[in-house]
């Protein structure tokens, strides 16, 4: 009954896999990283078995490629490079851990591993540290050109307002002055005097200019 009601749940491939590492880095001068170690997982009510597969099986040796992990378990699985050689430095080898259900053939999920010889730890320190260093120094950099760009900007804007808002301002002003539409005793001719909508919108522009001014 247990095998029923959990069955639906086991499409297979889809499984999730958990292991670690998930990458493995072997060092050429360091033969204490010629053996590494994955550790796999079993949160699941049920157990498991695995199975290690690799691309190029004549590197590496594999000790219990093949076993079972309990339910909510852990087993450890050692590699070994057994082919250490300038030749494979920076190629990138693949493991695929493959696990089923134990009364089951098919694959219930995978999770792959990548591995990668190098020559020496201290160089790839080195390395790391100097790429550290350059992005350090470009983002300082980056930050210093933005700066200096700005500067310019700046002093630009503080060198107060443009001849055309001062002058649109001025219009502005008069236009307020001049007398409105009706007002008879006015010694303005005629065609200059405003309306009350012509003077509201000569006082919201007037307005806008005031703003511009005062944020210079």
């Amino acid at each position: 009954m247990q095998q029923q009601k959990r069955q639906p749940e086991l499409v297979e491939g889809n499984l999730p896999v958990f292991v670690f590492p998930t990458e493995l880095i072997f060092y050429a001068d360091d033969q204490s990283t010629h053996k590494q170690v994955l550790t796999l997982y079993n949160p699941y009510e049920f157990a498991l078995k695995f199975k290690v597969l690799c691309t190029t099986p004549n590197k590496y040796a594999v000790v219990d490629a093949t076993g079972a992990v309990k339910p909510q378990c852990c087993v450890d699985i050692v590699i070994r490079h057994r082919d250490v050689r300038a030749s494979y430095f920076g190629v990138i080898d693949k493991f695929r851990l493959q696990v089923s259900e134990q009364s089951q053939r098919k694959a219930l999920g995978k999770k792959e591993i990548i591995a990668t010889l190098l020559p020496s730890a201290k160089e790839q320190q080195q390395q790391k540290e100097e790429e550290e260093k350059r992005i350090k120094e470009h983002l300082a950099e980056s930050v210093f050109f933005e700066q200096t760009l700005c500067q310019p900007e700046n002093r630009t804007a503080s060198s107060g307002p443009s001849l055309l808002t001062v002058f649109l301002g001025i219009v502005c002003i008069a236009a307020l002055m001049l007398p409105t539409l009706g007002d008879l005793e006015s010694l303005v001719p005629l065609y200059l005097h405003l309306s009350v909508n012509q003077k509201l919108v000569a006082a919201y522009v007037l307005g806008l200019i005031t703003m511009v001014i005062l944020r210079t």
